[in-house]
C-alpha cells in the first residue's frame, strides 16, 4: 500500500514552486513507506501527490478533436461500468462534510444525458478500469473539459466516447456559482494548456469552474504538516477506513485512483497494507 503519514514539509521558494509544479513526479512518500508511525498508537495513513498529475487523459482517445462525422465508435462494451464496484466515500474538512458519494448512482447514455443537461452542470463519464472524466456543460450540446493537458471545447457526445455519464452537481457540498458564471469560467480558459494550467485533472478543473474555490487549483492550499482532510472509505455498513490528507488536491487524486481500480482492489490493497504493518510492528517489538 503506497500511502504514508506526512510529516512537516519545508516549503520551496516561489521560483522553485513555479518550476516544480510543472514537473510530473510520481507519488512522494515522505515517511515510512509502510505507513507505520512508531510514535503513534496505530496506523495513520495519508498520501502525497506533490507535483504529480493524475491524468485521466491516458484513458481517452488520441483523436478526440478529429472524429469524422458519424464515426464515433469507441466502445467500452468489454468493460461496462459496474456500479457495484464503485466505492462509497465521504470527505471531511475538519468536521465538515465537503463531499459525499453513494454507490449505485445511475449513469445513462450520452444522448439521454443531453436531454437533462443545463448550462453550468458538472458531468462525469465513467467506465470500469478508467479514471472518471469530468466536464462542464456550456449549452448547445457542448462541454468544456481538461483533456491531455489542455482545456478544450467539444461536443458532449464526442467527449463521452461511448461511456455512460451522469450529472454530479451534488457531490461537492460547496455553494455553486450562478450558471452564467460557471459557463464563463469554463469558456474563458478554453485553449489554456501545459504550463499555464492550474488544475491537475478534469475533476479539479470542472469543480473549480462550478464553485470557484482555490482548493481545486494546484497549490491552492499550503501543505504545512497538518492533515485537516479525511477521506472515509465505506466498504459496507460495518466496515470503513479513514485516510488523512493535507489538502483537497491530494484527496481528489486518491479518490480518483480508487475509482479507477475499483472497490474490490482497494479492499485488497488495504488488507495487504494492514497485514504488512502488523508484521512490521511484531518485528520491531521482537527486536
Amino acid at each position: 500500500f503506497r500511502l504514508c503519514r506526512l510529516p512537516l514539509l519545508l516549503l520551496p521558494s516561489p521560483a522553485e514552486v513555479e518550476k516544480l509544479t510543472h514537473i510530473n513526479y510520481a507519488e512522494v512518500p515522505t515517511s515510512d513507506p509502510n505507513g507505520f508511525d512508531p510514535d503513534g498508537d496505530g496506523t495513520r495513513i495519508g498520501v502525497s501527490y506533490i507535483f504529480s498529475n493524475d491524468d485521466d487523459d491516458q484513458d481517452q482517445d488520441d483523436n478526440l478533436d478529429h472524429f469524422p462525422p458519424d464515426s464515433r465508435q469507441v466502445s467500452h462494451e468489454e468493460k461496462p461500468f459496474d456500479p457495484d464496484d464503485e466505492l462509497e466515500c465521504v470527505v471531511y474538512y475538519r468536521d465538515e462534510c465537503v463531499y459525499e458519494r453513494s454507490s449505485g448512482a445511475a449513469s445513462v447514455s450520452p444522448e439521454s444525458l443531453l436531454a437533462n443537461c443545463r448550462p453550468g452542470d458538472l458531468l462525469e463519464f465513467v467506465a470500469t478500469g478508467q479514471y472518471p472524466h469530468w466536464a462542464v456543460y456550456v449549452g448547445d450540446f457542448q462541454v468544456v473539459h481538461l483533456h491531455r493537458a489542455e482545456v478544450k471545447n467539444n461536443f458532449l457526445t464526442d467527449v463521452s466516447q461511448g461511456k455512460k455519464g451522469r450529472i454530479v452537481n451534488g457531490l461537492y457540498r460547496h455553494r455553486a456559482l450562478p450558471p452564467e458564471v460557471i459557463v464563463r469560467n469554463a469558456m474563458d480558459h478554453v485553449g489554456t494548456r501545459d504550463r499555464d494550467l492550474c488544475w491537475r485533472n478534469s475533476e479539479c478543473f470542472a469543480a473549480w469552474c462550478r464553485f470557484g474555490r482555490r482548493e481545486f487549483k494546484i497549490g491552492g492550499e499550503i501543505r504545512i504538516g497538518k492533515q485537516p482532510y479525511k477521506l472515509k472509505l465505506l466498504f459496507s455498513e460495518k466496515k470503513s477506513h479513514v485516510l488523512e490528507f493535507q489538502c483537497l488536491e491530494d484527496v481528489i487524486m486518491e479518490k480518483r485512483r480508487n475509482d479507477q481500480i475499483g472497490k474490490d482492489a482497494v479492499m485488497q490493497e488495504l488488507a495487504n497494507h494492514l497485514n504488512a504493518t502488523h508484521d512490521l510492528k511484531e518485528e520491531r517489538f521482537l527486536n
